[in-house]
């Protein structure tokens, strides 16, 4: 075992270092999610016997996330790197039994989520988590293979493949494209040679193309996307609306909870598209406010992605990175589907939209970005002097 590694384990018991940066961009877009899931569902809920039904399962999953961020505030990082491998088989096993009849729970004609007890959750988003940890930890144990063989390269990428097949049987084009993505941006950030690199991303980008216009459904939202106002009743209705509650925005927006297109217009306003009746209620000042928000989170985390590079802690550093391009990459993939700039893909806007398995698993790799900057801040503090030589 390293000096590096026992030295981590002494700190552990000492005084956490937490980033107030990442925890008050946190709190503000959780605290705006609040509201706005709120303003956006409440005349659903009403609808169905509870003005706050919403807001209450939000609330509650939020405290879950919390607690789950706080553990994985305390454990040692070096805990992940060395079940790395148990956490892939972990989360193969999540993608293939949603697939299972019986197992897996089909909500809209997809099957994305597993029946626990009283609760739906949906694979997808842990299993990714644990496919980028096995990822990290990978790119730490192979680097050298990585950076020099086109083997140590298509090893990592050709887990990533699988995984997003099994995603593709979901069927959850989204989610398969975010977890590829996210993965080619850590795998370019480890050193992979340029050609490989792009070699890849040419014949992956004309793959997913090939694969979204073999399926008919796919092709009719490719259609839809690309002129929503020929059919605006029927299949482009999620889209007119979406984009007709941008427009009603304006700059200053129409008031918090006066917004019209959520009341049964707009499907999915407390999910998918809860950015639409944010931009109505809060127009393009309460737009700006997000994209900054989402922007200096990702910023922070691929800051402290460096700093923890900069200490020696390859591991922690490729864990922060991949936070950082996911948590952008995933919400400025939702803002363009709901501005009409994407194609809808199904995924939420992490810590604002309402989703119970989204907000719990985000929450808890947030805990996990916390704990590399508490062992960053200690290693590069001179809090390990004397333990590393």
């Amino acid at each position: 075992m390293s000096t590096t590694v026992q030295g981590i384990r002494q700190l552990s018991r000492g005084r956490l270092q937490i980033d107030p940066t990442i925890v008050g961009i946190t709190a503000a877009l959780m605290l705006i999610g609040l509201v706005m899931v709120t303003s956006a569902s409440i005349a659903l809920a009403a609808r169905e016997g509870d003005p706050f039904f919403y807001l209450e399962r939000q609330l509650m999953f939020a405290c879950v996330g919390a607690g789950l961020a706080a553990i994985a505030l305390r454990i040692p990082t070096e805990t992940w790197d060395r079940l790395s491998f148990v956490l892939l088989l972990l989360a193969m096993l999540m993608l293939a039994l949603v697939l299972v009849p019986g197992i897996g729970h089909s909500v809209n004609g997809s099957k994305r989520w597993l029946h626990l007890g009283i609760l739906n959750f949906q694979a997808s988003e842990a299993a990714r988590v644990m496919l980028l940890i096995y990822m990290c930890s990978y790119l730490v144990r192979r680097e050298e293979e990585l950076r020099t063989t086109a083997l140590g390269f298509l090893k990592p990428l050709g887990v990533l493949a699988i995984a997003a097949l099994l995603l593709l049987g979901e069927p959850d084009f989204g989610s398969g494209v975010v977890l590829l993505a996210t993965g080619m941006g850590v795998l370019f950030l480890a050193g992979v040679r340029l050609r490989y690199f792009l070699t890849v991303c040419v014949a992956g980008a004309a793959l997913l193309a090939l694969v979204a216009v073999m399926s008919p459904y796919r092709i009719a939202r490719l259609i839809t996307f690309l002129d929503p106002w020929a059919d605006p009743y029927n299949k482009g209705f999620q889209l007119t609306q979406s984009l007709i509650a941008i427009g009603r925005g304006e700059f200053f927006g129409v008031g918090l909870g006066a917004s019209v297109q959520k009341l049964f217009y707009l499907p999915e306003a407390h999910t998918d598209f809860v950015f639409a009746v944010l931009a109505e209620e809060l127009g393009l000042a309460g737009i700006g406010v997000i994209v900054v928000l989402v922007l200096a989170l990702s910023y922070r985390a691929l800051v402290i992605a460096r700093n923890a590079a900069e200490a020696g802690l390859k591991f922690q550093s490729y864990l922060a990175a991949a936070f950082g391009i996911w948590f952008g990459m995933q919400a400025f993939i939702n803002m363009a589907v709901n501005m009409g700039l994407l194609p809808t893909k199904g995924l939420t806007l992490p810590l604002l939209s309402y989703g119970r398995s989204s907000l719990v698993v985000t929450l808890a790799w947030i805990g996990l970005l916390l704990r590399v900057h508490h062992e960053t801040q200690t290693t590069r503090t001179g809090g390990m002097r004397g333990i590393v030589r």
